[in-house]
């Protein structure tokens, strides 16, 4: 017969040994467990971490006063650090609707110049509270609709007298149809001119403040529009005689006017390609287009083209009106090239110290 096994035998004991403590450590760490989740429940819901103060924007408070009486006019409160002077004029505007913000002229000091919009106001800022003097500018018109009604005038006026209204030289003398070769070719010339300044108004320049006063527009036009009717009349009227030296004189000067225009087109799409790139660091400098050489002579050479139009359109048409146009024309450029040539030898001595600023090898 079979002997029944005796349960405490040695194996079996070793086997009840090891599921009891596979039993008993299973049992720890089910109370371990339950203890832990007790500990968790009775200290309450776990805290998030505590956020991240942030800090406490300081506003500034800018008073607007009259440059003329001193009397304050409005104070602009929660004004940010990172608002330009654009943005003070804006809300300036929502106080005294009145004052657009083109209208608007703030000053640091009175005697000060203008403060461009740009500027920020925590660069003005030397305490809580910024003092601004305020000047009324008075009405004004955009840069583009500026030049639009200055050139657009001209365009229109010299075609009124080409034409030959009988209103403008009488009903005998409009009825003489034949013309000089010139008179057709000046036409040609004055309305490309204006043409060109037109679309390059449009589509190449940039204009950086966006206002000027009407009276300056006013100005302008009585100057451009006047000029070109003293101009136009005599170059169409019935009685205009051509040139001393006929063919040849308006041939060349036609050819130098067509030369110097294409020239101050190329020169002002190679400014406004250096604007709209960013590359203000360096002064604009030659291409392989033969009509930008001319940087290496002088640093406004859209002037020094400029006034050679007019002198070859004034030679081509031999008359007065035209030449004193061309003198003055000059004159108000030379003018404007050498306040540009400063700032040039303030921004690129190095570039610029040898050029002229119209006029080659004139410094």
């Amino acid at each position: 017969m079979l002997k029944r096994q005796n349960p405490s035998t040695p194996e079996h004991s070793r086997d009840l040994a090891a599921h009891g403590g596979a039993l008993s450590m299973s049992h720890n760490d089910s109370r371990s467990f339950f203890n832990l989740s007790q500990l968790v429940l009775s200290a309450g819901q776990i805290k998030p971490s505590p956020a991240l103060k942030h800090s406490k924007i300081t506003y500034f408070e800018v008073e607007i006063v009259d440059v003329q009486s001193k009397k304050q006019i409005c104070i602009v409160d929660k004004v940010s650090p990172a608002s330009t002077l654009l943005d003070v004029k804006h809300k300036f505007h929502k106080a005294c609707p009145q004052w657009y913000p083109s209208r608007v002229g703030l000053q640091l000091e009175r005697n000060g110049p203008f403060l461009k919009d740009s500027i920020s106001i925590q660069s003005l800022a030397v305490s809580s509270i910024v003092t601004l003097y305020f000047t009324d500018l008075g009405q004004q018109v955009g840069w583009t609709t500026f030049f639009l009604t200055e050139y657009t005038g001209p365009l229109l006026i010299y075609l009124l007298f080409y034409i030959r209204l009988s209103t403008i030289y009488g009903q005998v003398e409009g009825r003489k149809n034949f013309r000089h070769p010139v008179v057709h070719l000046a036409c040609f010339c004055h309305c490309l001119h204006y043409i060109r300044h037109l679309l390059e108004t449009l589509f190449v320049h940039k204009f950086s403040e966006g206002h000027t006063p009407l009276k300056n527009m006013i100005k302008g036009c009585a100057f451009y529009w006047g000029f070109t009717s003293w101009i136009a009349y005599y170059i169409n009227h019935p009685r205009y005689t051509p040139p001393s030296f006929g063919h040849k004189q308006v041939s060349y000067a036609a050819l130098a006017f067509l030369m110097c225009e294409a020239g101050n087109h190329f020169i002002n799409v190679a400014l406004a390609h250096q604007t709209n790139s960013g590359n203000r660091s360096c002064f604009p400098s030659p291409t392989y287009n033969p009509f930008t050489w001319l940087f290496l002579l002088v640093s406004c050479p859209n002037y020094t083209y400029e006034a050679g139009s007019w002198i070859s359109f004034t030679v081509m048409t031999q008359t007065l009106p035209v030449g004193i146009f061309a003198f003055l024309m000059v004159i108000q450029m030379s003018l404007w090239a050498q306040k540009k040539h400063k700032l040039y030898l303030k921004r690129f001595y190095p570039e610029v110290r040898r050029k002229a600023a119209m006029i080659p090898i004139i410094f």
